[in-house]
């Protein structure tokens, strides 16, 4: 006999629905999700454990982020229950949804404990091992970093749509010059958001102004002159505001200036905080030996994954981090356009991008894929090319993971250099 437990995870409640493999129910309840009810889901099971000895526990419920958490890890953790050798499985709620759709049409939350039971037993299920506490520890700081980084992304956006407003024609005058400046650098934010007007920027002599700029810059400008240049130039192409509009956008400009640099101050903060926490962690040093691999990046990729033998192999990591394609086959014919997956890890997906965005400005294998990827079609060739030569990477960062060693270049590699 085995036994299977359906856990429906909300902020307050977890319904549960305790099956045997013949489908009987013996426990259905609904509990408080603390850890009264998770002791309550425990007698009960080691109650039906002595009458019945179980051949199999399997514990089930879906990854619903911060509900899921604790009671998946109570259950993991708990001396009892590892005794009697339980599997608490974490799995995706569309598959588990999908699921239940088949048989019923109807939801609540004392169905959804039965479907979720149900779909463990039917055994259909990819194992998903949770994670040791130190690459859930690191993962806080990880996935929190990735949070800072889309709101430093969204607060950058919205100074730009406000720099439109105050000097529309800023971004292409600093195109116009083949200048690498961003609009939102330090100097740019300096200039649109200190005392000056428009009208007394435009009337800057143009070397005291390219002195100004350089100052901002704390003498990192090559070409001062040129940038000094499309300011002004933006500056006298640029249509005005009426004065009550002009401040209220000063206003958000200041703002929003303030919040960059906040959020750049906290995202340093974290990297040195993941810096320092991925060093419990000796396997990260595979992946730092891959040239243009940090220890930020690693620290991403290592929380993401955990235990490298949670994978069967390569194409299963791809998979869980959405860097697959899907398959369009009928009879014959196999479709060659297909689209990437809208499925995975999200978090181990931007950490595997980024990382392989690193690795081929310094890495000439990867530098010459990702060329061959980006001359292969006309349109989205970055994202493409990127994304291909991030899948590349999962092989490499699968095998020095799996065989817990560090990343030696092919030797007709070497012997180029």
């Amino acid at each position: 006999m085995k036994c299977f437990v359906g856990l429906d995870v909300s902020s307050t409640k977890l319904d549960v629905c305790i099956m045997l493999s013949d489908t009987t129910t013996p426990f259905t309840a609904s509990l408080p999700n603390d850890l009264v009810g998770a002791q309550e889901i425990k007698k009960q099971i080691l109650e039906l454990n002595d009458t019945y000895s179980f051949e199999r526990i399997v514990i089930g419920m879906e990854a619903t982020s911060l509900y899921s958490f604790h009671p998946a890890m109570f259950f993991h953790e708990d001396s009892d229950l590892k005794a009697l050798m339980v599997e608490v499985m974490v799995e995706q709620p569309n598959k588990i949804k999908k699921y239940r759709e088949a048989f019923e049409e109807s939801k609540n939350d004392t169905i959804d404990a039965f479907y979720i039971a149900d779909y463990f037993r039917a055994e259909r299920f990819s194992p998903a091992f949770l994670k040791e506490e130190k690459y859930l520890a690191l993962q806080h700081l990880t996935r929190t970093r990735l949070q800072l980084i889309e709101q430093l992304t969204r607060t950058k956006q919205h100074f730009i749509e406000n720099i439109y407003y105050k000097c529309n024609t800023l971004s292409t005058e600093i195109k116009n010059e083949s200048l690498t400046t961003s609009l939102w650098s330090s100097t740019i934010i300096s200039l649109m958001t200190e005392d000056y007007t428009l009208d007394e920027l435009a009337t800057f002599p143009l070397n005291d102004l390219a002195d100004f700029i350089q100052k901002l810059g704390r003498g990192r400008f090559k070409a001062p002159e040129k940038l000094a240049k499309a300011i002004q130039s933006a500056v006298r192409g640029s249509y005005r505001l009426p004065k009550l509009q002009q401040d209220s956008i000063n206003v958000i400009l200041g703002l929003l200036a303030r919040e960059i640099r906040n959020l750049e101050k906290l995202i340093k903060d974290i990297d040195k905080a993941i810096e320092d926490m991925v060093e419990v962690i000796p396997e990260y040093q595979c992946l730092t030996s891959v040239p243009g691999v940090g220890k930020v990046y690693a620290a991403g990729i290592i929380a993401e994954i955990g235990q490298i033998d949670r994978f069967k192999d390569h194409p299963q990591v791809a998979k869980y981090a959405g860097l697959n394609w899907k398959q369009n086959q009928s009879g014959n014919t196999n479709s060659q356009n297909t689209e990437l997956v809208k499925r995975g890890n999200r978090y181990l997906r931007y950490y595997l991008v980024e990382a392989a965005n690193s690795v081929r400005r310094h890495d000439s294998e990867y530098q010459t894929f990702y060329k061959k990827k980006y001359h292969e079609v006309p349109k989205h060739q970055h994202k493409r090319a990127i994304v291909l030569t991030a899948r590349k990477l999962v092989r490499l960062v699968d095998a020095l993971l799996r065989n817990r060693q560090l990343y030696a270049p092919p030797r007709r590699l070497m012997e180029d250099r």
